[in-house]
């Protein structure tokens, strides 16, 4: 195939010949794919962003605890305050057989935490090992609790990533360190990056510190109480259908009416990654029209620039024409003059905006762990690119049937 590089220097001289009207119609075009890449980049690298709030955490997951209740109920007012405990565990392990996982959780109102001079608010959170398969840890240094951890109430503990950035700000290892809290030394058996900031219980994200529950029972002297219950349902159920069977088996144990939603709260994490599903479907079809709708006025402005530009040459035209020209050779003089300019000022703005976008991922890494890849994939820089191209055609093809149109008789007599 030979590549006719007199067709390439004539284009080249027609669109520099106007430099600022090449300019300003290629720069609709450029911020068009711009805004477009720009934003199907953005708008991944955001859902990572929201979803990391609830990263690790089951999706068939339901929490539970007690509120005031806010019906009467066999003698008792409303507004009665209760607690659950430990036999509401075994109670719902026998009698909902669809539920996995059953993890009782307790909270203190919070402490300081200390090693060496330094010092950190954290939340303190009592746990059964198997709570790790409902809020699955990224564990950075260490382990997690296990069931000798329980069976033995060992002083050890879990921090999360703002403990240890506060508390070691040299960086390094610190299992087999003890901090202090509430006076009382603990020994750090591992630190968890788990950053479920969207659902954490007792204490801000990155603060949590985790301790066995039956250490914590003792320490803190809560006997038997249970502040929270996590449970998970069996694969293929759906927690909202288990949701009044878990009332019922809890109210019934503490004189709760089960139908008392107030009373006996049922957090299932479902409806959230739910709502969250619908969020995203809503921001995906509002960046597809925001970027396309940007694309097309861009072409249209292609269009039109190419239209006045075939008109100042109606006479150049209508002297290709006589000289042999066929209307083939002048369709295709136009539209690969439309191709060129959409495609390099296309190009240009993929260019630009994949550079945006790396800005952003560089901005959003810590400790070498990217925390959101705002990156477009190959595909999708692609499906850009051809879009452009079949733009270029689009936009060229009015122009060029004005220019085929054009006869060298009339062409002669335009001034």
């Amino acid at each position: 195939m030979r590549i006719d590089l007199d067709n390439y220097r004539e284009i080249l001289d027609t669109l520099t010949r106007n430099k600022s009207r090449s300019f300003l119609t290629g720069f609709g075009v450029f911020w068009g794919v711009f805004m477009l890449v720009a934003l199907i980049g953005g708008g991944q690298g955001l859902k990572e962003l929201l979803n990391q709030n609830f990263e690790g955490f089951a999706t068939n997951s339901a929490m539970v605890w007690a509120q005031p209740t806010s019906k009467a109920y066999k003698g008792f007012r409303k507004g009665r305050y209760w607690h659950m405990d430990y036999k509401d565990v075994d109670k719902l392990k026998r009698r909902i057989p669809e539920l996995d996982v059953v993890s009782p959780m307790l909270f203190s109102n919070g402490g300081t935490a200390y090693y060496g001079d330094r010092k950190t608010s954290v939340g303190v959170n009592g746990v059964l090992p198997a709570y790790q398969h409902i809020n699955s840890p990224k564990m950075f240094y260490g382990r997690y609790l296990n069931e000798m951890d329980v069976a033995q109430h060992r002083k050890v503990c879990v921090i999360g990533k703002k403990t240890y950035k506060d508390l070691f700000p040299g960086g390094g290892d610190p299992c087999g360190k003890f901090i202090r809290v509430d006076s009382i030394y603990y020994q750090i058996v591992g630190v968890d990056y788990n950053v479920s900031g969207g659902i954490s219980f007792g204490s801000e994200a990155g603060t949590t510190m985790l301790l066995p529950i039956t250490l914590m029972q003792q320490t803190y002297n809560r006997g038997n109480q249970v502040d929270m219950i996590a449970v998970t349902g069996r694969p293929g159920v759906v927690m909202s259908t288990l949701a009044p069977r878990i009332r019922e088996t809890i109210g019934r144990a503490h004189l709760v009416d089960a139908t008392d939603e107030q009373g006996i709260m049922v957090f299932n994490t479902e409806v959230l990654f739910q709502l969250l599903d619908s969020l995203f479907k809503g921001v995906n079809f509002l960046i597809w029209l925001v970027g396309l709708g940007t694309l097309l006025a861009g072409a249209i402005g292609v269009s039109n620039i190419m239209m006045v530009t075939v008109r100042e040459r109606t006479i150049e035209i209508g002297i290709r024409r006589a000289i042999g020209a066929t209307p083939r050779m002048i369709l295709s003089q136009i539209i690969s003059e439309s191709i060129v300019l959409t495609m390099v000022a296309g190009m240009s703005g993929i260019l630009f905006a994949v550079l945006i976008l790396q800005m952003l991922e560089m901005g959003n890494t810590e400790d070498g762990i990217v925390a959101a890849h705002f990156q477009v994939g190959f595909w999708t820089a692609l499906s850009a690119a051809f879009a452009i191209a079949v733009m270029g055609v689009l936009a060229g093809l009015a122009p060029a049937a004005r220019a085929m149109s054009i006869k060298p008789v009339d062409a002669m007599r335009d001034e």
